[in-house]
């Protein structure tokens, strides 16, 4: 059995998801893991994983929409409004989504649908860099 672990960093685009199937299938593939599991974690409160539709950008486009409909920003919603409007909003969205992932791996590579891409969710109305830990464990 053997395993593997780093850190990838990514900057997210404001209130976006971006796709970061690529990245994460080029780490796997430089590993000795023919079978095994792979998680994924981000280590942030207002950024989040998920695995969705890669194949049309209107999918992303609608879930952000969603998102923003379920946990809007603005002055007086939310108690907690410490880091600016945008700062509960995020930890809402982060709550409805996720933190980690599981993904399987064979051939070497994640076993992902025919349409599904891993994305980083990014929660806050501006920028920024995350972190995502990447353990890969098998044969």
């Amino acid at each position: 059995m053997k395993q593997y672990q780093t850190t990838l960093e990514f900057t997210t685009g404001a209130g976006r998801m971006l796709d970061i199937t690529d990245q994460i299938r080029n780490w796997v593939g430089s590993k000795e893991i023919s079978e095994g599991l792979l998680t994924l974690f981000i280590s942030h409160t207002s950024a989040s994983l998920t695995i969705q539709e890669n194949a049309d950008s209107d999918v992303q486009r609608d879930l952000e929409d969603a998102l923003s409909r379920l946990a809007p920003a603005g002055r007086g919603l939310y108690r907690h409004s410490a880091e600016g409007e945008d700062d509960m909003p995020a930890h809402i969205k982060c709550a409805l989504t996720n933190v980690s992932l599981s993904v399987p791996v064979g051939g070497g590579m994640p076993l992902l649908g025919t349409w599904q891409g891993i994305f980083l969710l990014e929660h806050r109305l501006r920028p920024h860099r995350r972190q995502i830990l990447c353990h890969i464990i098998g044969e």
